[in-house]
């Protein structure tokens, strides 16, 4: 998938590569829409993949003495669904995070990578045009700071450039007068595409609206504003004629199309109804109903912080240097691959499955430094100096204190056998690892925690009750 993979370890450093390389280079931190294309052939000419998912100081989020919010380049859908700044004063970009894929994918996709990727239907965008955020991009040539409604310029086109690194997202955080609200309809509950999204901002004076902001995704070739409808709310109370009024001119700000995922009319339709739907919520304070106060992230407790490593750069013949189950590897070969296709045929380790190697099923989850991800989604280089954990490795010592050779199988494991989880076992160990960084994170789930953190796990044998019991029975067997 590319002849040359470069560790970064500077923004300085990433924008001489860029400067040097053009279009031949791209940037990949979370990896969760670039594996995919480079995987399909969508990136001809890329010859060099510049990670930078290990630069100190990018996963921040925090908030400057003039209440502009900051997110770096490297901040996760996770970290924002986590972030309690956010939740505060940015609701609806935690609640857009929180709707993106799964929690293996939240853990790896940035924020910023949704912004760059460009897609009319991206989730994190439409609340972030809400918030009339900014976004930084640097250079060898200087630093620019674009709105991000200037940002796009169609589908999936935007104005930075070849040489120009996204290094900063920056808006106003939300006030006390302030409400907001994300809504968002997709064909299936987790791991899909918007059909439609919505973000609402409104400012408030007292019962009357002084100045209202609402974005739409999924329904023009860029996330638009409802201009109508927002100046139409300007000055009025939030009455049901006045609710109803304003979802109509939503509905005729939409410029949407025929796909295989709707029909151009039910798009309309649905932005007259979720502008109903939001505006209501927002007058009975219900805005964010059906969001986890703590939402499961298989982040691990405590999230381990990024584990910063030499840089590096890989072409064939390099060798990568990775800890595997506690045990030290060294590969000469599948620079090229990515993780999962280095654990089957590189270390031999063929309990992590391919499933769909898109992303999708989660048969292939492991451990990277800590956190639960899709190895399919995972540059192979991306393992050196990083700590990977995979099904074989979730067996536990019968005596640690001891140091004892002998293995006990993990109370998951136990738990699957005795309650009949597994039926073919394809995609078992993916379950099992969700289930293990699950009771890492919260040792004793309630339901809802369960099925938040298996929906990036596809079974096609069953209906999820057995693999659910044996996850609540499993924290039983942990707790003894």
């Amino acid at each position: 998938m590319w002849t040359e993979y470069i560790n970064a370890t500077s923004i300085a450093q990433v924008t001489q590569i860029l400067a040097e390389k053009g279009a031949a280079a791209r940037l990949i931190a979370g990896g969760t829409d670039l594996m995919l294309e480079l995987e399909r052939g969508l990136r001809p000419g890329v010859e060099t993949v510049v990670d930078i998912s290990r630069i100190p100081g990018l996963d921040r989020i925090y908030r400057d003495e003039d209440g502009v919010i900051h997110l770096g380049a490297l901040v996760t859908h996770n970290h924002c669904a986590a972030s309690k700044l956010l939740r505060e004063q940015a609701y609806p970009l935690v609640r857009a995070a929180w709707e993106v894929g799964a929690p293996q994918i939240r853990n790896r996709g940035t924020v910023a990578g949704n912004l760059i990727t460009a897609s009319p239907a991206n989730d994190t965008i439409t609340p972030l045009m809400a918030l009339d955020a900014t976004v930084t991009v640097q250079s060898v040539r200087g630093t620019r700071h674009i709105k991000l409604r200037d940002f796009y310029t169609g589908v999936r086109k935007t104005v930075l450039q070849p040489d120009e690194m996204l290094v900063e997202i920056s808006f106003k955080g939300l006030t006390v007068n302030q409400k907001s609200t994300f809504i968002k309809v997709a064909l299936r509950r987790a791991q899909a595409i918007s059909v439609v999204n919505l973000a609402i901002v409104l400012t408030m004076h007292g019962n009357t609206i002084e100045q209202a902001a609402i974005t739409l995704g999924a329904v023009a070739p860029t996330i638009i504003h409802a201009d109508e409808a927002e100046a139409y709310l300007a000055g009025k109370e939030l009455t049901d004629e006045v609710i109803a009024h304003a979802a109509e001119l939503a509905r005729d700000a939409g410029r949407p199309i025929d796909d295989l995922r709707a029909s151009a009319d039910y798009r309309r339709e649905m932005i007259r109804v979720f502008t109903r739907r939001g505006l209501q919520a927002l007058r009975e304070g219900q805005e964010k109903a059906g969001m986890p106060e703590h939402p499961v992230t298989l982040m691990g407790n405590p999230p381990r912080k990024s584990v910063e490593v030499p840089g590096g750069v890989f072409t064939t013949g390099s060798t990568i240097h990775t800890r595997i189950n506690g045990r030290e590897y060294a590969f000469a070969s599948g620079f090229e691959k990515s993780l999962l296709r280095l654990l089957r045929e590189e270390a031999g380790l063929i309990g992590t499955k391919e499933g769909c190697a898109e992303g999708e099923c989660g048969a292939c989850t492991v451990f990277l430094d800590g956190m639960a991800v899709m190895a399919c989604m995972v540059p192979a280089p991306r393992a050196d100096g990083a700590e990977i954990v995979t099904v074989e490795g979730l067996a536990l010592p019968t005596d640690a204190t001891a140091g004892s050779s002998e293995m006990q199988l993990h109370p998951v494991q136990e738990a699957f056998i005795q309650d009949g989880a597994v039926q073919c076992g394809y995609c078992t160990p993916g379950f099992l690892m969700s289930a293990a960084k699950l009771l890492e994170e919260r040792p004793m789930p309630t339901r809802d925690e369960i099925e938040q953190a298996i929906t990036g796990n596809l079974c096609r044998c069953t209906g999820y009750y057995k693999i659910v019991q044996a996850i609540e029975d499993a924290a039983k067997l942990a707790a003894r």
